[in-house]
Protein backbone atom coordinates (compact mmCIF):
# COMPACT_ATOMS: atom_id res chain seq x y z
CA UNK A 1 0.00 0.00 0.00
CA UNK A 2 1.20 3.49 -0.89
CA UNK A 3 1.30 6.09 1.87
CA UNK A 4 -0.36 9.43 1.25
CA UNK A 5 3.01 11.11 0.60
CA UNK A 6 3.91 8.52 -2.03
CA UNK A 7 0.54 8.93 -3.74
CA UNK A 8 0.97 12.71 -3.84
CA UNK A 9 4.48 12.32 -5.25
CA UNK A 10 3.13 9.98 -7.94
CA UNK A 11 0.46 12.51 -8.97
CA UNK A 12 2.95 15.37 -9.00
CA UNK A 13 5.34 13.32 -11.13
CA UNK A 14 2.58 12.52 -13.66
CA UNK A 15 1.61 16.19 -13.88
CA UNK A 16 5.23 17.28 -14.28
CA UNK A 17 5.74 14.78 -17.09
CA UNK A 18 2.60 16.00 -18.83
CA UNK A 19 3.83 19.58 -18.60
CA UNK A 20 7.18 18.51 -20.00
CA UNK A 21 5.57 16.59 -22.85
CA UNK A 22 3.45 19.50 -24.07
CA UNK A 23 6.28 21.89 -25.03
CA UNK A 24 8.20 18.96 -26.48
CA UNK A 25 5.33 18.22 -28.84
CA UNK A 26 5.13 21.88 -29.76
CA UNK A 27 8.80 21.86 -30.70
CA UNK A 28 8.45 18.67 -32.73
CA UNK A 29 5.40 19.88 -34.62
CA UNK A 30 6.76 23.36 -35.22
CA UNK A 31 10.40 22.74 -36.15
CA UNK A 32 10.64 19.21 -37.56
CA UNK A 33 9.11 18.54 -41.01
CA UNK A 34 6.22 16.13 -40.70
CA UNK A 35 7.35 14.05 -43.67
CA UNK A 36 10.72 13.28 -42.02
CA UNK A 37 9.14 12.03 -38.80
CA UNK A 38 8.33 8.32 -38.59
CA UNK A 39 4.62 7.60 -38.19
CA UNK A 40 5.16 5.52 -35.05
CA UNK A 41 6.63 8.57 -33.25
CA UNK A 42 3.26 10.34 -33.44
CA UNK A 43 1.43 7.16 -32.39
CA UNK A 44 3.71 6.67 -29.38
CA UNK A 45 3.41 10.35 -28.47
CA UNK A 46 -0.38 10.13 -28.55
CA UNK A 47 -0.38 7.04 -26.34
CA UNK A 48 1.91 8.54 -23.68
CA UNK A 49 0.09 11.87 -23.73
CA UNK A 50 -3.39 10.37 -23.34
CA UNK A 51 -2.22 7.96 -20.62
CA UNK A 52 -1.09 10.89 -18.45
CA UNK A 53 -4.11 12.90 -19.51
CA UNK A 54 -6.41 10.14 -18.28
CA UNK A 55 -4.90 10.27 -14.78
CA UNK A 56 -5.17 14.04 -14.53
CA UNK A 57 -8.61 14.35 -16.15
CA UNK A 58 -10.45 12.02 -13.75
CA UNK A 59 -8.93 13.61 -10.63
CA UNK A 60 -9.62 17.14 -11.86
CA UNK A 61 -13.10 16.18 -13.07
CA UNK A 62 -12.77 17.81 -16.50
CA UNK A 63 -12.99 14.82 -18.85
CA UNK A 64 -10.31 14.06 -21.43
CA UNK A 65 -11.66 15.77 -24.53
CA UNK A 66 -11.40 19.31 -23.21
CA UNK A 67 -7.60 18.94 -22.94
CA UNK A 68 -7.11 16.48 -25.80
CA UNK A 69 -8.65 18.51 -28.64
CA UNK A 70 -6.89 21.88 -28.17
CA UNK A 71 -3.49 20.39 -27.33
CA UNK A 72 -3.41 17.71 -30.04
CA UNK A 73 -4.83 20.03 -32.72
CA UNK A 74 -2.17 22.60 -31.84
CA UNK A 75 0.91 20.42 -31.45
CA UNK A 76 0.29 17.35 -33.65
CA UNK A 77 0.13 17.44 -37.48
CA UNK A 78 -3.48 16.22 -37.75
CA UNK A 79 -6.52 17.90 -39.30
CA UNK A 80 -8.83 19.31 -36.66
CA UNK A 81 -11.83 17.27 -37.89
CA UNK A 82 -9.96 14.02 -37.12
CA UNK A 83 -8.86 15.42 -33.76
CA UNK A 84 -12.40 16.43 -32.80
CA UNK A 85 -13.78 13.04 -33.81
CA UNK A 86 -11.11 11.26 -31.79
CA UNK A 87 -11.63 13.68 -28.90
CA UNK A 88 -15.16 12.39 -28.45
CA UNK A 89 -13.97 8.78 -28.44
CA UNK A 90 -11.20 9.70 -25.99
CA UNK A 91 -13.70 11.28 -23.61
CA UNK A 92 -16.05 8.34 -24.11
CA UNK A 93 -13.31 5.78 -23.45
CA UNK A 94 -12.25 7.58 -20.29
CA UNK A 95 -15.83 7.71 -19.05
CA UNK A 96 -16.49 4.02 -19.71
CA UNK A 97 -13.17 3.03 -18.13
CA UNK A 98 -13.65 5.05 -14.95
CA UNK A 99 -17.39 4.53 -14.61
CA UNK A 100 -17.42 1.05 -13.10
CA UNK A 101 -15.10 1.79 -10.12
CA UNK A 102 -16.98 5.01 -9.34
CA UNK A 103 -20.34 3.25 -9.44
CA UNK A 104 -19.12 0.48 -7.10
CA UNK A 105 -17.97 3.12 -4.61
CA UNK A 106 -21.43 4.70 -4.63
CA UNK A 107 -20.13 8.06 -5.85
CA UNK A 108 -21.92 8.13 -9.22
CA UNK A 109 -25.71 8.44 -9.32
CA UNK A 110 -27.48 6.98 -12.35
CA UNK A 111 -30.77 8.86 -11.87
CA UNK A 112 -28.96 12.19 -11.79
CA UNK A 113 -26.82 11.26 -14.80
CA UNK A 114 -29.61 9.96 -17.01
CA UNK A 115 -31.96 12.88 -16.35
CA UNK A 116 -29.33 15.39 -17.55
CA UNK A 117 -27.77 13.32 -20.32
CA UNK A 118 -31.09 12.74 -22.11
CA UNK A 119 -31.39 16.38 -23.18
CA UNK A 120 -27.63 16.76 -23.57
CA UNK A 121 -27.29 13.85 -26.00
CA UNK A 122 -29.87 15.33 -28.38
CA UNK A 123 -28.19 18.73 -28.45
CA UNK A 124 -24.74 17.13 -28.90
CA UNK A 125 -25.90 15.59 -32.21
CA UNK A 126 -26.93 19.05 -33.45
CA UNK A 127 -23.60 20.47 -32.32
CA UNK A 128 -21.64 17.79 -34.19
CA UNK A 129 -23.51 18.48 -37.44
CA UNK A 130 -22.86 22.22 -37.14
CA UNK A 131 -19.19 21.73 -36.29
CA UNK A 132 -18.46 19.54 -39.32
CA UNK A 133 -20.11 22.08 -41.64
CA UNK A 134 -17.86 25.00 -40.60
CA UNK A 135 -14.44 25.88 -42.18
CA UNK A 136 -11.26 24.89 -40.31
CA UNK A 137 -10.15 28.45 -39.45
CA UNK A 138 -13.58 29.26 -38.02
CA UNK A 139 -13.45 26.12 -35.88
CA UNK A 140 -9.95 26.99 -34.63
CA UNK A 141 -11.01 30.52 -33.71
CA UNK A 142 -14.19 29.30 -32.03
CA UNK A 143 -12.28 26.55 -30.24
CA UNK A 144 -9.67 29.00 -28.97
CA UNK A 145 -12.31 31.39 -27.64
CA UNK A 146 -14.26 28.53 -26.06
CA UNK A 147 -11.19 27.05 -24.35
CA UNK A 148 -10.15 30.45 -22.99
CA UNK A 149 -13.70 30.94 -21.72
CA UNK A 150 -13.60 27.53 -20.04
CA UNK A 151 -10.28 28.48 -18.46
CA UNK A 152 -11.79 31.65 -17.01
CA UNK A 153 -14.83 29.76 -15.67
CA UNK A 154 -12.64 27.15 -13.99
CA UNK A 155 -10.32 29.81 -12.58
CA UNK A 156 -13.04 31.91 -10.97
CA UNK A 157 -15.41 29.13 -9.89
CA UNK A 158 -15.03 27.93 -6.32
CA UNK A 159 -16.37 24.42 -5.93
CA UNK A 160 -18.03 23.48 -2.65
CA UNK A 161 -17.21 20.00 -1.44
CA UNK A 162 -20.48 19.65 0.50
CA UNK A 163 -23.10 22.21 -0.67
CA UNK A 164 -25.90 23.01 1.73
CA UNK A 165 -29.34 23.32 0.11
CA UNK A 166 -32.67 24.04 1.72
CA UNK A 167 -35.35 21.97 0.04
CA UNK A 168 -35.20 19.89 -3.17
CA UNK A 169 -37.36 21.18 -6.02
CA UNK A 170 -40.51 19.41 -7.21
CA UNK A 171 -38.90 17.96 -10.33
CA UNK A 172 -36.00 16.35 -8.46
CA UNK A 173 -38.52 14.89 -5.99
CA UNK A 174 -40.59 13.46 -8.85
CA UNK A 175 -37.47 11.91 -10.42
CA UNK A 176 -36.30 10.70 -6.97
CA UNK A 177 -32.83 12.19 -7.42
CA UNK A 178 -31.01 11.87 -4.11
CA UNK A 179 -28.42 9.57 -2.62
CA UNK A 180 -25.91 8.63 0.04
CA UNK A 181 -22.22 7.76 -0.19
CA UNK A 182 -19.36 7.03 2.18
CA UNK A 183 -16.80 9.85 2.38
CA UNK A 184 -13.28 8.56 3.09
CA UNK A 185 -12.11 11.95 4.36
CA UNK A 186 -15.02 12.51 6.76
CA UNK A 187 -15.16 8.79 7.64
CA UNK A 188 -18.96 8.81 7.52
CA UNK A 189 -21.94 8.53 5.19
CA UNK A 190 -23.03 11.73 3.44
CA UNK A 191 -26.68 12.30 2.42
CA UNK A 192 -27.31 14.61 -0.52
CA UNK A 193 -30.12 15.96 -2.71
CA UNK A 194 -30.39 18.59 -5.46
CA UNK A 195 -32.43 21.68 -6.35
CA UNK A 196 -32.88 23.97 -9.41
CA UNK A 197 -33.33 20.93 -11.68
CA UNK A 198 -35.06 22.85 -14.56
CA UNK A 199 -32.12 25.29 -14.72
CA UNK A 200 -29.75 22.34 -14.89
CA UNK A 201 -31.65 20.86 -17.84
CA UNK A 202 -31.32 24.12 -19.79
CA UNK A 203 -27.60 24.35 -19.06
CA UNK A 204 -27.02 20.75 -20.12
CA UNK A 205 -28.67 21.52 -23.47
CA UNK A 206 -26.05 24.20 -24.11
CA UNK A 207 -23.23 22.01 -22.80
CA UNK A 208 -24.22 19.12 -25.07
CA UNK A 209 -24.24 21.35 -28.16
CA UNK A 210 -20.76 22.70 -27.43
CA UNK A 211 -19.42 19.23 -26.65
CA UNK A 212 -20.61 17.90 -30.01
CA UNK A 213 -19.44 20.92 -31.97
CA UNK A 214 -15.86 20.92 -30.68
CA UNK A 215 -15.45 17.27 -29.66
CA UNK A 216 -14.49 18.37 -26.16
CA UNK A 217 -16.52 16.08 -24.00
CA UNK A 218 -18.16 18.12 -21.26
CA UNK A 219 -16.60 17.30 -17.89
CA UNK A 220 -15.37 20.89 -17.60
CA UNK A 221 -18.99 22.10 -17.49
CA UNK A 222 -20.81 19.08 -16.05
CA UNK A 223 -19.03 19.27 -12.71
CA UNK A 224 -19.68 23.00 -12.00
CA UNK A 225 -23.36 22.63 -12.96
CA UNK A 226 -23.85 19.55 -10.79
CA UNK A 227 -21.95 21.13 -7.90
CA UNK A 228 -22.68 24.87 -7.99
CA UNK A 229 -26.13 24.95 -9.64
CA UNK A 230 -27.80 21.70 -8.60
CA UNK A 231 -26.05 21.41 -5.22
CA UNK A 232 -24.60 17.89 -5.46
CA UNK A 233 -21.40 17.19 -3.44
CA UNK A 234 -18.18 17.68 -5.37
CA UNK A 235 -17.19 14.02 -5.44
CA UNK A 236 -20.68 12.99 -6.57
CA UNK A 237 -20.53 15.70 -9.25
CA UNK A 238 -17.20 14.47 -10.59
CA UNK A 239 -18.27 10.82 -10.59
CA UNK A 240 -21.71 11.42 -12.13
CA UNK A 241 -20.17 13.61 -14.81
CA UNK A 242 -18.39 10.49 -16.06
CA UNK A 243 -21.70 8.81 -16.87
CA UNK A 244 -23.11 11.91 -18.53
CA UNK A 245 -20.03 11.97 -20.77
CA UNK A 246 -20.59 8.35 -21.78
CA UNK A 247 -24.11 9.12 -23.05
CA UNK A 248 -23.59 12.54 -24.65
CA UNK A 249 -20.33 11.66 -26.36
CA UNK A 250 -21.74 8.44 -27.81
CA UNK A 251 -24.48 10.40 -29.57
CA UNK A 252 -22.08 12.96 -31.07
CA UNK A 253 -19.36 10.39 -31.87
CA UNK A 254 -21.67 8.51 -34.24
CA UNK A 255 -22.02 11.68 -36.33
CA UNK A 256 -18.25 12.02 -36.72
CA UNK A 257 -17.92 8.31 -37.43
CA UNK A 258 -20.63 8.43 -40.11
CA UNK A 259 -18.97 11.43 -41.77
CA UNK A 260 -15.57 9.65 -41.92
CA UNK A 261 -13.92 11.99 -39.39
CA UNK A 262 -12.46 9.20 -37.21
CA UNK A 263 -8.98 7.96 -38.26
CA UNK A 264 -7.88 4.68 -36.58
CA UNK A 265 -4.19 5.69 -36.57
CA UNK A 266 -5.13 8.58 -34.30
CA UNK A 267 -8.04 7.05 -32.41
CA UNK A 268 -6.56 3.68 -31.36
CA UNK A 269 -3.47 4.89 -29.42
CA UNK A 270 -5.45 7.78 -27.95
CA UNK A 271 -8.28 5.58 -26.66
CA UNK A 272 -5.87 2.93 -25.34
CA UNK A 273 -3.82 5.49 -23.42
CA UNK A 274 -6.91 7.19 -22.01
CA UNK A 275 -8.47 3.95 -20.76
CA UNK A 276 -5.30 2.93 -18.93
CA UNK A 277 -4.84 6.37 -17.41
CA UNK A 278 -8.41 6.75 -16.18
CA UNK A 279 -8.25 3.40 -14.39
CA UNK A 280 -5.48 4.83 -12.24
CA UNK A 281 -7.20 8.21 -11.91
CA UNK A 282 -10.46 6.62 -10.70
CA UNK A 283 -8.60 4.75 -7.94
CA UNK A 284 -6.89 7.94 -6.80
CA UNK A 285 -10.00 10.15 -6.95
CA UNK A 286 -11.08 9.62 -3.33
CA UNK A 287 -7.53 9.81 -1.95
CA UNK A 288 -6.06 12.91 -3.61
CA UNK A 289 -7.05 16.55 -3.19
CA UNK A 290 -7.99 18.07 -6.54
CA UNK A 291 -6.84 21.68 -6.02
CA UNK A 292 -3.27 21.27 -7.32
CA UNK A 293 -4.40 19.20 -10.27
CA UNK A 294 -7.06 21.75 -11.20
CA UNK A 295 -4.46 24.54 -11.24
CA UNK A 296 -2.32 22.52 -13.64
CA UNK A 297 -5.35 21.84 -15.85
CA UNK A 298 -6.23 25.54 -15.93
CA UNK A 299 -2.67 26.39 -16.99
CA UNK A 300 -2.71 23.78 -19.77
CA UNK A 301 -6.11 24.94 -20.99
CA UNK A 302 -4.99 28.57 -21.12
CA UNK A 303 -1.91 27.71 -23.19
CA UNK A 304 -3.84 25.40 -25.53
CA UNK A 305 -6.66 27.91 -26.02
CA UNK A 306 -4.22 30.67 -26.92
CA UNK A 307 -2.43 28.36 -29.35
CA UNK A 308 -5.72 27.41 -31.06
CA UNK A 309 -6.69 31.08 -31.32
CA UNK A 310 -3.38 31.93 -32.98
CA UNK A 311 -3.78 29.05 -35.43
CA UNK A 312 -7.23 30.34 -36.33
CA UNK A 313 -5.63 33.68 -37.27
CA UNK A 314 -2.99 31.83 -39.31
CA UNK A 315 -0.13 32.65 -36.92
Amino acid sequence: MFTKSYRDKFICSAIALLLFLTPSLAFAAGTVPVETTAWWVWVLGLFVFTFLLGIVAVIAGVGGGVLYVPIVSSFFPFHIDFVRGTGLFVALAGALSAGSPLLRKGLANLKLALSMSLIGSMSSIAGALVGLALPENVIQLSLGLTILGITAIMFFSKNSAYPQIGQPDALSKALQIYGIYYDEHLKKDVDWQIHRTPVGLVLFTVIGFMAGMFGLGAGWANVPVFNLVLGAPLRVSVATSVFVLSVNDTAAAWVYLHKGAVLPLIAVPSVAGMMLGTKIGAKLLTKVHTNVVRRVVITLLGAAGLRALLKGFGI
